[in-house]
């Protein structure tokens, strides 16, 4: 969304949700996370999820470091419109090398893999060939068969380290012998 709101902000939906939680650890570059709701939603977080009972509260230096962040991005574009920049440049990027990218409305960039043990080397070729870490995404958090890797650029990938990841990822398809856009569409 314009302030950062994210998808509900984005659709013009925000009215319509009972219950907002998030990170701190991504886009804010901290730890912990944060739920807002009424005050009798957050009184029965408080009291009942086990997440939060016999927790600690965060230290206030990383609280003072989130409101930075918060108040910085929530005034600043710069961001959100460079990250959003540089996900469509790296879908293109690699579309265009012909790398099996999925399809995905969000900043992640998801490739099809669709092997669980040549994800996981793929992974491990990227890190300890290319100095690149990219995170293999595998069953349960996708159905088998539809193994990837999840690349989730930022606002400071330039174009030059953009062009390197396709040039690593396109050896590492090679070498593994791994399937190109066509074969990947049915996992869509």
């Amino acid at each position: 969304g314009p302030r950062g709101g994210g998808i509900a902000e984005r659709d013009g939906v925000m009215h319509r949700i009972d219950i907002l939680e998030g990170t701190l650890a991504k886009a804010f570059g901290c730890l912990g996370g944060y739920i807002a709701a009424s005050s009798d939603i957050i009184d029965a977080v408080r009291s009942y999820a086990p997440g939060f009972i016999f927790t600690t509260s965060l230290p206030p230096a990383i609280c003072s470091a989130a409101t930075a962040a918060i108040r910085h991005l929530k005034a600043s574009s710069w961001e959100r419109e460079r990250h959003q920049d540089r996900a469509a440049r790296v879908k293109a990027i690699l579309t265009a090398a012909g790398l099996p990218v999925m399809s995905s409305d969000t900043h992640i960039v998801p490739l099809f893999v669709g092997d669980p043990e040549r994800c996981k080397r793929a992974s491990d070729i990227l890190l300890e060939e290319h100095s690149i870490y990219i995170q293999p995404i595998n069953y349960p958090t996708v159905a088998k068969g539809t193994e990837r890797l999840r690349i989730t650029p930022s606002p400071y990938h330039d174009d030059a380290l953009i062009d390197r990841l396709a040039e690593a990822l396109v050896q590492v398809w090679e070498r593994l012998e791994l399937p190109l856009r066509e074969k990947s569409l049915a996992a869509e």
